[in-house]
């Protein structure tokens, strides 16, 4: 990678930060804070203890989130923990000193819209390789000290915990509200980080697999060839070895792929499952024609 390639890395990754940081920091006070909602994870527990205690909110983010920052600091490396105090620090900086609007009274979609900005800016210092909220590090700590908690295992046991002392100390109605706040930046988060184009990964198993092969590649997709041998009966007695194909599309591109190769062979075994993201390779097809 060349030293032009790294510094632009470079400057959109803190972009990233810097847009993910006003962008929480519009959520939460310009959205959430007047009507006593929170969110799910750390951030949520650091606006319980504010409206609780009186604290100010950008000490409890800092000091909440600070030490799992230094816990992956072994996990994630240098970078990772000196770019999430800077976005940690400077949400707590915007929230002192930016005057955030109270933008709408209403509840419904101060809960929805609280939500996406809280999201968004998570999701966008995630894409600039820092974090906002140090649930997810949490997690995985107690998780690998756990041989029955998954990572998401976890997160929901936190989020039940919090939501039901937002129920006890706030009342019920800012607790479902808050609820649906967590949703909405849930949904955000993951719209950011993947984007609009999910995609997918197909496995096609055929005896007619070379001319399945080579209409996928005239239609423009990249694919990978990989060899596969089956096996049936009690036994597990096996059939000879085929090529099976192995390719990744954009979501809006699943059914055209599947009737191409469902033309050729109708009986062709065809197996499908999301993919987070991908990087390199091809994986749109030609424009139709």
């Amino acid at each position: 990678m060349t030293q032009q390639s790294t510094s632009f890395r470079l400057i959109k990754d803190y972009i990233f930060i810097i847009a993910g940081v006003l962008s929480a920091g519009l959520g939460i006070k310009g959205f959430l804070t007047s009507s006593h909602f929170i969110d799910g994870g750390v951030t949520g527990i650091s606006m319980l203890l504010a409206t609780l205690f009186k604290v100010p909110l950008p000490i409890w983010l800092l000091l909440i989130n600070l030490p799992f920052i230094g816990l992956g600091y072994r996990q994630f490396g240098r970078q990772f923990a000196f770019r999430s105090t800077l976005a940690i620090a400077g949400l707590s900086i915007s929230l002192a000193v930016i005057p955030f609007p109270d933008v709408t009274p209403d509840l419904l979609l101060t809960a929805v819209f609280g939500g996406f900005f809280i999201g968004a800016g998570i999701g966008l210092t995630i894409r600039g390789g820092a974090v906002l909220d140090g649930t997810e590090i949490a997690a995985l700590l107690i998780s690998r000290g756990s041989p029955v908690l998954k990572v998401s295992d976890v997160i929901l046991v936190l989020n039940i915990l919090i939501f039901g002392a937002a129920a006890f100390f706030l009342g019920v109605s800012p607790a479902l509200y808050s609820m649906i706040t967590y949703f909405a930046a849930s949904k955000t988060v993951d719209f950011v980080i993947h984007g609009i184009e999910e995609y997918t990964a197909i496995l096609i198993i055929s005896k007619q697999h070379e001319a399945i092969r080579l209409r996928i590649i005239d239609k423009g997709w990249g694919l990978t060839i990989l060899k596969g041998q089956g096996g049936y009966g009690k036994h597990g007695s096996h059939q000879h070895t085929d090529s099976v194909l192995y390719t990744v599309v954009t979501r809006l591109e699943i059914s055209r792929l599947r009737s191409i190769a469902l033309e050729i062979d109708p009986n062709a075994f065809i197996i499908q499952h999301s993919v987070d993201d991908v990087a390199g390779g091809k994986v749109k097809s030609l424009p139709l024609h």
